[in-house]
């Protein structure tokens, strides 16, 4: 009994330790958020330069997208991975003792960069933990955990602010970080040692970009949560500003949604095993398509109510959930086992889709929810033309075991 549970238990420790990794990386802008606000105080500097500080780190993390999907095609993965988390540490220290904003712009840039590498080599590590089925289960539940990230974050930073000051949320990430990173080192077999160097084909992402198989189930990915983020990154000014509401509904939509995505991505590997994958990918593109439809529908003919939309948001969250973790799985596989560029490239769409949309509505925001839903709308529905247009993989059997 103890010997069949052991693999068990590093394999459940090694999941645990990279989704540690990918969400100390994710909580990089959330956790120091609730302090910018201070920082021209704090540096005796504009309220322009210190939004530079949110900016450098998500200009960092594009370059780390690129970087680590090339850079994994090199070295194994395991080493990289302590790489990063190491050079996020280092940066993260460095922040909190920054002297000027100027400095910590900089280091702002460099943290982006290594925070992105967990994010970047997390799915092919995990790939080569489990079965089919395994990997499915375990990437939809990771991205249930990295769905409490934004909401927890700020709240945690925002403590950590007021108790200890600006510097103790970069000072706390490096601990964490340190403890990740160490867990690999002295136990440094407790990751697949694997590298996409092992490939008979060299990969690139030109031709990941040509590969239409591929771009089916990226774009797809990229279309629904895009949608869905912009949704979200625009939602709480259409409410305050033009719904009469406050910034209480958009939690309490927030609320319902998230608890529907978690709940529907964790069971969306049993969906996976009894109906297929692509059936699976293909329900959840067809309810986010309702879910974004239905907020349109409730924006032209509904009452106006902010309070209405936690009985409608859920939908869409519940189709993003359904075809996440099966989704990302098939795009892997569909970029023949280049994991890391493929993870890489599909990170680069969601985060330039989400931001590219919501700056395009912003200057439409006083035309309230039917503007927004609008373009929720022309963002996900093509995801169905690429299911008519773009063939998908040869269905193949799938590895049930854990």
């Amino acid at each position: 009994m103890q010997e069949s549970l052991a693999p068990k238990m590093r394999v459940f420790f090694a999941f645990a330790t990279i989704v540690a990794g990918t969400v100390m990386g994710l909580a990089g802008i959330d956790l120091v958020l609730p302090s910018v606000p201070d920082f021209p105080h704090i540096f005796d500097t504009s309220t322009a330069t210190a939004q530079l500080v949110l900016a450098a780190f998500v200009a960092g993390n594009m370059i780390g997208l690129i970087s680590f999907g090339s850079l994994a095609a090199r070295m194994g993965r395991r080493r990289l991975f302590v790489g990063s988390l190491f050079g996020y540490g280092l940066a993260s220290l460095a922040g909190a003792y920054s002297p000027s904003v100027e400095t910590l712009i900089g280091v702002r840039l460099l943290q982006g960069i290594f925070a992105s590498g967990s994010a970047v080599l997390a799915p092919g590590l995990i790939r080569h933990l489990f079965s089919e089925l395994g990997s499915v289960r375990a990437l939809s539940a990771m991205g249930s955990i990295e769905a409490l990230v934004p909401g927890l974050a700020p709240i945690a930073g925002a403590w950590l602010h007021i108790q200890y000051g600006w510097t103790a949320s970069f000072l706390l990430t490096a601990a964490l970080v340190g403890v990740v990173s160490l867990t690999v080192i002295l136990k440094p077999k407790l990751l697949p040692h694997i590298g996409t160097k092992a490939n008979l084909k060299p990969g690139s992402y030109i031709n990941l970009v040509k590969n239409a198989t591929y771009l089916r189930y990226s774009l797809g990915h990229a279309l629904v949560l895009g949608g869905l983020l912009t949704f979200v990154f625009s939602a709480p000014a259409v409410i305050i500003k033009t719904m009469d509401g406050t910034i209480s509904d958009f939690i309490a939509m927030q609320i319902v949604g998230v608890s529907v995505f978690i709940l529907t991505a964790n069971i969306s590997g049993n969906f996976v095993k009894r109906f297929g994958a692509e059936h699976v990918i293909n329900a959840g593109n067809i309810v986010a398509a309702i879910g974004a439809m239905l907020l349109l529908a409730y924006a032209l003919w509904g009452r106006g109510n902010p309070a209405d939309l936690k009985y409608l948001f859920w939908v869409l969250n519940m189709g993003l959930g359904l075809r996440g973790g099966p989704g990302f799985l098939q795009a892997l596989k569909a970029a023949h086992d280049d994991d890391d560029r493929a993870s890489a490239l599909m990170l680069m769409a969601v985060t330039g889709l989400a931001a590219a949309a919501t700056a395009l509505v912003a200057p439409f925001i006083q035309l309230g929810l039917t503007a927004l839903t609008t373009a929720t709308c022309l963002i996900i529905w093509p995801v169905l033309l690429l299911m008519i247009f773009i063939d998908p993989l040869e269905p193949e059997k799938m590895a049930t075991g854990e």
